[in-house]
């Protein structure tokens, strides 16, 4: 971030509608505009007012409305705004008709997503996935785009590309998104073979998704001294943490923080970021990790749950971890086989979390010793290989071990157990 931003805060009228034609994901409401109001202080902008606009259906041109996108700009002058932001998505012809009213950069709420994101990658796989989600968005975008083009970037909205580079041939920004998804797809590669040796040497992988700002990243910090920073603000990690956690004696896992979700989430930044949140496909158990506090919990619940079902492969097991359970009253949070109740920044359900996670994942697996005889050699080669060897012992009986195996596994090796533990 250049010395001359951080000098300047940006001042914005946040503006929202509320159309009967809209789905929950499309709507604004006041809910919703207090979220865009926390994104724009992520961003490093000030709220000044908002507005709600309730209407049957969006207007064509302005969105809005003339007369009340003229409000907007009164609205705007009278408390020295440097900017507009909406809680909808806009058409470039909406952005290019109200910048003409309002005589203020406009922007959409998937524009201020994008900026957060492009302040907040830190490694070369969240900067190449930001600036690829930035272009896609923007493509579409450049002929409706004039005043937010025109200013120096620095502000909020001109992260990233600049604006030299916006103002090229859409064939070069063509060929800049398939480079970079070129790119990205020689980091799924790198992640491929991570992830075979980790099948390899059978270390299940726990997967933390949530909500944004649900407290996922001090979670992590409580369960490993992941050391990763975590701090009350929303999409404060973008780039995932794996670390390995000791569950019990008989188990270990790979736990990896994923980026927080979040209603309205840009399409092109859950398709960008797909090399980061493929791990949820992969995943041998979700940890959903929710703010017990949250006023809104139900719907973001709702909004978790449906990426979820979009990102994971069906029949994964989840685990919904209630955190900030010290903020509620203990009726407040459901009970049940798949839930439990903690508070990370206290550090208290710690253990009741740990066996929730080896209970869920012990369902359907066998913690067996086998005396195998030694014509079947070749059986303990696919044991390491596709189950959880503890332990080998090449006795005058056969070779023992003990091993944790799925069910398939198990049946091939009924005939051999010697005890069941």
């Amino acid at each position: 971030m250049d010395n001359c931003f951080e000098k300047q805060i940006e001042r914005a009228v946040l503006v929202g509608l509320n159309a009967d034609c809209f789905g929950p994901e499309q709507t604004a409401s006041d809910a919703s505009l207090e979220e865009l109001e926390a994104l724009l202080e992520t961003a490093g902008g000030f709220c000044t007012g908002k507005i709600l606009q309730n209407r049957h259906t969006p207007d064509p041109h302005s969105f809005i409305g003339e007369g009340k996108a003229q409000e907007v700009r009164m609205l705007a002058e009278a408390t020295g705004c440097t900017m507009v932001v909406f809680d909808n998505e806009l058409s470039p012809g909406n952005i290019r008709a109200l910048e003409e009213i309002i005589g203020l950069p406009v922007l959409d709420r998937s524009a201020l997503i994008l900026d957060i994101f492009a302040q907040r990658a830190k490694t070369k796989e969240g900067r190449l996935q930001v600036e690829l989600a930035q272009y896609q968005y923007l493509l579409p975008r450049l002929s409706g785009m004039g005043k937010s083009l025109s200013r120096q970037g620095g502000g909020i909205g001109t992260r990233g590309p600049g604006e030299t580079k916006l103002e090229t041939d859409r064939r070069h920004i063509r060929e800049r998104i398939t480079r970079l998804k070129s790119e990205i797809e020689q980091v799924r590669q790198v992640r491929s073979v991570q992830r075979e040796r980790r099948m390899k040497n059978s270390v299940p992988v726990v997967a933390i998704v949530g909500y944004t700002n649900a407290g996922k990243s001090t979670l992590l910090n409580k369960l490993t001294d992941a050391g990763i920073p975590a701090n009350n603000r929303l999409f404060d990690t973008l780039d995932t943490t794996s670390r390995q956690l000791s569950v019990s004696d008989n188990l270990d896992v790979i736990l990896t923080d994923t980026v927080g979700f979040i209603a309205k989430l840009p399409h092109h930044l859950v398709d960008a970021f797909r090399a980061t949140l493929e791990e949820l496909e992969y995943a041998d158990l979700l940890l959903h990790v929710i703010d017990s506090a949250d006023p809104d919990r139900e719907e973001h619940i709702a909004v978790v749950d449906r990426l979820i079902s979009k990102l994971s492969k069906p029949g994964t097991p989840v685990l919904r971890c209630y955190n900030k359970a010290d903020l509620v009253e203990i009726t407040d949070i459901p009970t049940g086989k798949d839930v439990v109740a903690v508070s990370a920044a206290k550090g208290t359900g710690m253990e009741m979390l740990l066996d929730a996670i080896e209970r869920t994942l012990d369902q359907g697996r066998h913690h067996i010793i086998v005396t195998l005889p030694y014509s079947m050699g070749g059986m303990v080669d696919t044991l390491h290989s596709t189950a959880q060897v503890l332990s080998v012992d090449y006795t005058s009986e056969g070779i023992a071990v003990e091993t944790i195996v799925d069910p398939i596994l198990y049946g091939r090796l009924k005939e051999y157990i010697t005890k069941e533990c």
